[in-house]
């Protein structure tokens, strides 16, 4: 498979971008190749400068949950297109996005929209930090939202898949308001609530952490935290970009039961154009300015085309047997991919929850936190990225990350990729 158009679009990004690519993980460094440049991408194929194809189970880091350039979507954004680009005004779709939004995910009585996945979690941690007079948040180690200041500490996604501890450039000073501890350890947890309880404005959470590999909740372990929290009047924030309209219309605190105090969502309500959202219960977001004294504002917020995109994207998955079908696709392919592996004689571990999933290289068992994912295979791993892009699979270029199942994949695609799969482990056994 050649890429020779590919290799020097990205010898000339490096002279004019750092490291040739606008997002650290695209650069592809933790599995040892060169990206493929895109060209375009349909329904679930993305094709390269080249003109090879890839069964793309990278889908836009998670929004693109109808696959690519849906008929419906392209529809709906040309008609708005012509109707032009950026107002920096009200317009009667982002209110129509967020009725949606507010009668589809209960914690959300008033949403605010944004432009990302990183402005809508700093904007819920000023506004939980307004709203309780409080300085201090917690995260946890390998949760990644976004790369705000206050949460570049034992961050997931590309921090985890470069190796970086943090950033410089982040003052010492902000950063000290910051608590990190280990995700599904109730211990550090209730540790860091009996002593900091009176300063913690936030804690913060992907429900279902997908930035360091899926990695799912202990029984029981999101209802502690749900419960420990409100006895506190700490505010619990939902990172829901990634799970938000993944693992069902109501995200992962519809499918787990439990109730946050502000929900965080990323661009799959804009089809997968920039946009992002924060809302919650309606006491906490008439904080907002200009309701309340909380300042958070953007030009672009609200943009014609991502809420005519993510109305159209709306109109797809509120149709009945939309999560059945995902659920369908998935669990066969993760049930394909351990046949492969265990055929093969590879150790690994494949962790699914909905139409999302990572598989961990040299893991035998349940990855449950940070330390554990870290200590997997990355080598492999690599190994086993390149031998799939050659093989047309397009996988995330990281351990750290998760494979998504989109709408527009069908059975026969998931098929091929099984049988690319063990036909790449074949290589590694």
């Amino acid at each position: 498979m050649g890429r020779t158009l590919s290799n020097s679009f990205f010898e000339q990004a490096k002279e004019y971008i750092p490291g040739g690519v606008n997002s650290p993980v695209r650069a592809c460094k933790s599995v040892g190749c060169d990206p493929p440049f895109v060209r375009e991408a349909q329904g679930c194929y993305i094709y390269d400068e080249d003109g090879n194809f890839y069964i793309d189970y990278v889908c836009s880091w998670g929004p693109m949950i109808l696959g690519h350039s849906h008929p419906h979507v392209v529809a709906m954004v040309e008609e708005a297109l012509r109707l032009g680009t950026s107002f920096g005004a009200p317009t009667w779709r982002e209110v129509e996005l967020a009725k949606r939004i507010t009668q589809l995910v209960p914690s959300i009585e008033k949403v605010r929209l944004v432009n990302s996945g990183t402005e809508a979690t700093m904007s819920a941690i000023r506004l939980a930090r307004g709203f309780t007079g409080r300085k201090k948040i917690l995260k946890f180690d390998g949760c990644y939202h976004g790369h705000a200041d206050s949460f570049l500490v034992k961050a997931g996604s590309g921090v985890a898949t470069l190796g970086i501890p943090g950033s410089p450039g982040v003052p010492e000073e902000i950063v000290a308001n910051t608590i990190a501890i280990p995700f599904n350890d109730l211990d550090a947890l209730r540790q860091v609530l009996d002593k900091e309880a009176k300063d913690l404005a936030a804690v913060i959470v992907e429900p279902v952490p997908a930035n360091m590999g899926v990695i799912l909740p202990k029984e029981g372990y999101l209802e502690t935290v749900r419960k420990w929290t409100e006895e506190l009047d700490i505010l619990l924030i939902f990172d829901e970009v990634i799970t938000g309209f993944r693992l069902g219309l109501g995200g992962a605190q519809e499918y787990f039961g439990v109730i946050p105090d502000l929900t965080c969502l990323g661009k799959i309500i804009g089809g997968g154009l920039p946009v992002g959202a924060y809302g919650g219960k309606r006491e906490i977001m008439d904080m907002i300015a200009p309701e309340g004294p909380v300042y958070q504002a953007g030009t672009l917020s609200g943009n014609p085309l991502a809420t005519a995109a993510g109305l159209a994207t709306l109109d797809i998955l509120m149709r009945p047997g939309t999560y059945e079908a995902l659920e369908e696709k998935a669990s066969r392919l993760e049930e394909g991919l351990n046949e492969v592996a265990a055929d093969r004689g590879i150790s690994c571990t494949v962790q699914r929850i909905g139409s999302m999933m990572t598989t961990f290289f040299g893991k035998t068992g349940p990855v449950t936190n940070f330390e554990e994912a870290l200590s997997s295979d990355t080598d492999q791993y690599g190994a086993f990225f390149r031998a799939m892009l050659d093989l047309n699979v397009w996988l995330a270029p990281s351990q750290f990350e998760a494979a998504f199942v989109s709408l527009a994949h069908d059975l026969e695609d998931i098929e091929n990729t099984i049988s690319a799969a063990y036909e790449a482990l074949g290589e590694l056994s």
